[in-house]
């Protein structure tokens, strides 16, 4: 085929490559190819003699026709330049005077000797009309007579002639002076030798023969690349050899009954034989076309143009199959491949069942990959209904038992199972006469559907215009379903663990094959695959609520009444499942309030196990009025023992460590005083009154757990009344999909604006959350602030001096008279006096009393009365019973009888010993009680 690879305009490898020859052997190596080129035997040799003898002819040819142009050339150079000589000396001014003068000899002969040297001629001649010269270029020609035919130029004429003398072979011309009245007075005659001239000539005859030695080196040059070129293209063959080697090629490619191609490396067909073109149906001017014009099947033209080998792969063209066998030309020969097709027709059957076996495994695997990629059963329904549409089914229904989308157990025998509910509809258009998504198909006996879960098997129809069963049990049904062109259909119950999920129903169209036997095994292998991801994704369900109600449990159910703020809250559960966030609104004593926002770092039952531990320790902490760093310092050593105890339980010393951050704040209405601090948590942000939006920078703390004994640091703010305080967790702010900065100001834009309620910002705020389904929980907490008013609120000093209580109790009445209180005035006066009293036998100075009314706050009681005394001592009381033989010791019970809550809570200076009395309307204590308790609280000692 080396000859044919010829053809392709590429350079074929040296004979010394070739796998075979035609004809004699040849010499190989260096010596073959620097003697090969003047061989006489190759056809390339013969062209390179051929082409070199013709640019030698060529060569000579030219050079000979250059030198007889010149020799015309110069004759005729001779003539032009003598009759020019002669006319312009016989024309020019006063040589009508000079000839005409006494001397003309004198006066001409040094415009003659001046003449012939400029103009480069033999001589200049004027002579008289009787033949005697005149003057001349030769002085010693002067005075004699000119012999020669001049007659001419005697009457007038001037003349050129060619002449042979004494000095050669020489051309003269001469030309008539005509005097003023046209007469002829004397004759210019100008002779030159064509030696002369010749000799101008002949300095460049070593030019033109460089010249033409340089165009036949050139020629030969030319001559030696294209005999080389075609050497190597021919490998050095003859043309015996060349004639013969075509002669078998076309024998041998036309003759085999396989197909033939040649394609050059830019994809185009060099050449195909006549099974080729037979197999491929090619058109006639097929060579040399590219390969995506010929029609081919796509797979079969990719294969060709491509730069890949291939061994009997198998195509289909047109009505045939055939077998592709394709092999690269390089590094032998050009870029390109050598193809061979033979006709397997044949095969078909078995091929067609191969690739329908090979693209059932294909969707086998395309449905492990894409069904069970979501924990959800409904989801997961609908995935196996789609990756059954279209390439095994036209639609595919999946009903499901009701406990399973709920995530339960399945109980009972699947013959008892009546009802299932429609989960999921693939592959047919909104008016399919199938019962849609979410409804609830009743289940008739003897139907494919209960037979097949009844019985745990596959159910083919394999055409349901004849089936009886099925039209007699859904008659109107089936009559739509046939309208619809729906002409089979496969049932196959959906199984895991030996209990039944529900089935999956295959239908397939008028226009499609029905269902057979060979279907079901594909069709069970899939339903078996999807009913174990179902069953996942039942427990997941089941797992997932049972922690969903685990931590709602542990979440607050309802917000704690309370007079100083507004509150509303928002929480969101990440798509994951549920998370460790919290968030709490805790009342403390003196009307104050605690505002609490948290989160665990993680999801599942651990993360909210932990979430509802940190929660009650919160309560707990908060219920002994700590400070607010000092509650986050312990919450920090809990977190801390928490870990401790983890990695201790933890298999092999390794548990799950608690990560956590928390947000504590402290808001006194009385003041507008915020007290915050915050482990590891985002900083709130501050509405104002205006709708500005700020966000107060405060202390940073480690997250709870790692603090290591360090102190919380803590921000004390100044809220005006009817700020929004906004507290929340990160998963608010931050998101995989934009960094903290963008979260922030997107929070400060839903914030931004005119006044609103706590609801109405929680609802503004979610809104603009991107997803309703975030990666990660979110807790959000909006509390507008209120303030007591100064009528709400009286203070007095007292000095340490046991006859100062009847003053202050007195005001106190007074005070309770202006509130409209004076049937609570007995109780308030007993509470206040003991508290005072407490405070003077056994506190400290500064003593102070605090007098608090909150206004109700939409419940049926008429609000509460708090009653504060501070003194400088960090001694707290306690309560205890009083021995008989004891002389006091019930001040504090006395205390604890009437009022609803007291308790103690420490300061900076010393402590607060507070109460609280609700005010009902039925306040007041019946007399005879109050007669009782009241006979020892004058003896009363703190204990």
């Amino acid at each position: 085929m080396s000859g044919v690879s010829g053809q392709s305009g590429h350079d074929p490898p040296d004979a010394s490559t070739r796998t075979h020859q035609l004809g004699p052997p040849r010499q190989s190596g260096e010596a073959w190819r620097s003697g090969s080129l003047l061989s006489v035997r190759s056809l390339a040799g013969q062209v390179f003699l051929l082409q070199l003898a013709v640019v030698m002819l060529l060569v000579a040819t030219a050079l000979v026709a250059l030198v007889v142009q010149a020799g015309r050339d110069v004759m005729a150079d001779a003539r032009h330049r003598t009759l020019a000589v002669a006319q312009a000396f016989a024309n020019s001014p006063g040589i009508v005077a000079a000839v005409n003068s006494a001397n003309p000899t004198a006066v001409l002969q040094p415009h003659v000797e001046a003449a012939g040297k400029a103009a480069g001629v033999d001589a200049v001649v004027v002579y008289g009309l009787n033949g005697i010269t005149l003057a001349h270029s030769d002085p010693h020609q002067i005075g004699r007579r000119v012999i020669g035919p001049y007659s001419a130029a005697a009457n007038g004429k001037p003349f050129t002639s060619t002449f042979k003398g004494s000095l050669g072979l020489s051309v003269v011309s001469a030309v008539p002076v005509r005097g003023p009245d046209g007469s002829v007075v004397a004759i210019v005659a100008v002779p030159v030798t064509v030696e002369r001239v010749q000799h101008r000539v002949n300095r460049q005859l070593p030019v033109l023969l460089g010249g033409a030695a340089t165009a036949l080196v050139l020629a030969a040059g030319g001559s030696a690349l294209v005999g080389r070129r075609l050497r190597r293209q021919t490998h050095g063959l003859g043309p015996t050899e060349m004639t013969r080697m075509y002669e078998h090629h076309d024998a041998v490619l036309h003759a085999v009954r396989e197909g033939v191609l040649i394609v050059g490396g830019d994809g185009r067909l060099l050449l195909a034989n006549d099974e080729a073109r037979r197999l491929l149906d090619l058109p006639a001017d097929a060579e040399l076309r590219h390969l995506a014009e010929l029609g081919l099947d796509e797979g079969l033209a990719e294969l060709l143009a491509s730069d890949r080998p291939a061994t009997d792969e198998v195509y289909l063209a047109a009505d045939r199959l055939l077998a592709v066998s394709k092999r690269l030309t390089a590094p032998h020969g050009p870029a390109g491949s050598v193809v061979t097709l033979r006709d397997t027709t044949e095969l078909r059957t078995l091929s067609g069942q191969a690739e329908a076996a090979g693209e059932r495994l294909r969707s086998l695997y395309d449905a492990g990959l894409r069904i069970g990629t979501s924990l959800d059963v409904k989801r997961t329904a609908e995935e196996l209904a789609e990756v059954a549409v279209p390439r095994f089914a036209d639609a595919v229904t999946v009903d499901l038992l009701d406990p399973v989308l709920r995530g339960e157990d399945t109980s009972g025998a699947p013959a008892a199972i009546s009802e299932l509910r429609r989960s999921a509809v693939a592959g047919l258009d909104a008016g399919h006469p199938l019962h849609p998504v979410r409804e609830l198909i009743r289940l008739v006996p003897a139907q494919p559907a209960s037979t097949a879960m009844a019985e745990g098997r596959p159910v083919l129809v394999g055409d349901l215009s004849v089936s009886g069963i099925w039209r007699s049990e859904q008659s109107e049904g089936a009559r739509r379903t046939l309208d619809h062109d729906i002409r089979s259909m496969l049932v196959v119950p959906l199984r895991a663990g030996g209990a039944v999920l529900g089935v999956v129903i295959f239908w397939r169209a008028k226009g499609s094959p029905s269902f057979e036997d060979e279907d079901i095994s594909f069709a069970e292998e899939l339903a078996t695959r999807a009913a174990a991801c179902i069953d996942n994704a039942r427990r997941y369900t089941r797992e997932h609520a049972m922690a969903v109600a685990l931590q709602h449990s542990l979440l607050p159910r309802a917000l704690p009444e309370q007079s100083a703020l507004e509150v509303a809250y928002r929480y969101l559960p990440a798509q994951a499942g549920v998370g460790g966030d919290w968030f709490d609104v805790i009342p403390l004593s003196g009307t104050r309030v605690a505002l609490v926002v948290g989160d665990v770092v993680g999801h599942g039952l651990h993360a909210a196990a932990t979430m509802g531990r940190l929660r009650t320790a919160v309560h707990n902490f908060a219920s002994l009025d700590m400070p607010v760093e000092e509650l986050l310092g312990r919450l920090d050593e809990l977190v801390a023992q928490i870990d401790a105890e983890e990695v201790t339980a933890g298999e092999h010393g390794q548990g799950v460590i608690t990560g956590a951050t928390c947000q504590y704040a402290v808001y006194d209405p009385t003041s507008g005083r915020l007290a915050i601090a915050s482990a590891g948590h985002p900083g709130p942000a501050l509405v104002r009154p205006d709708g500005s939006v700020d966000f107060p920078q405060l202390p940073v703390s480690p997250p709870l757990g790692l603090g290591a004994g360090l102190p919380v640091e803590t921000a004390g703010l100044t809220v005006p009344e009817g700020s929004r305080l906004v507290l929340y967790t990160d998963g608010l702010i931050e998101d995989r999909s934009r960094d903290l900065d963008a979260g922030l100001d997107a929070l400060r834009e839903a914030l931004t604006g005119p006044d609103r309620t706590p609801e109405a910002t929680c609802a503004a705020v979610m809104e603009a959350i991107p997803s309703d389904r975030p990666r990660d929980d979110i807790a959000l907490l909006v509390a507008r602030t209120r303030r007591l008013g100064p009528d709400q609120v009286a203070e007095w000093e007292v000095p340490r001096d046991p006859a100062a209580v009847a003053p202050v109790r007195t005001a106190c009445a007074r005070r309770l008279a202006e509130w409209g209180l004076e049937e609570a005035g007995f109780t308030a006066e007993l509470i206040l006096s003991e508290l005072i009293t407490n405070a003077i036998r056994y506190g400290a100075e500064p003593i102070a009393v605090r007098l608090l009314r909150t206004e109700p706050t939409g419940s049926a009681d008429a609000g509460t009365l708090i009653f504060e005394v501070a003194d400088g001592s960090s001694t707290s009381p306690r309560l205890r019973r009083a021995k008989v033989t004891d002389e006091g010791g019930r001040g504090l019970f006395l205390v604890a009888r009437f009022a609803e809550r007291w308790g103690t809570r420490y300061t900076a200076a010393g402590k607060v010993i507070w109460a609280e009395q609700f005010l009902h309307h039925d306040a007041a204590p019946e007399a005879e009680e109050l007669g009782e308790l009241l006979l020892d609280q004058w003896d009363d000692t703190a204990l």
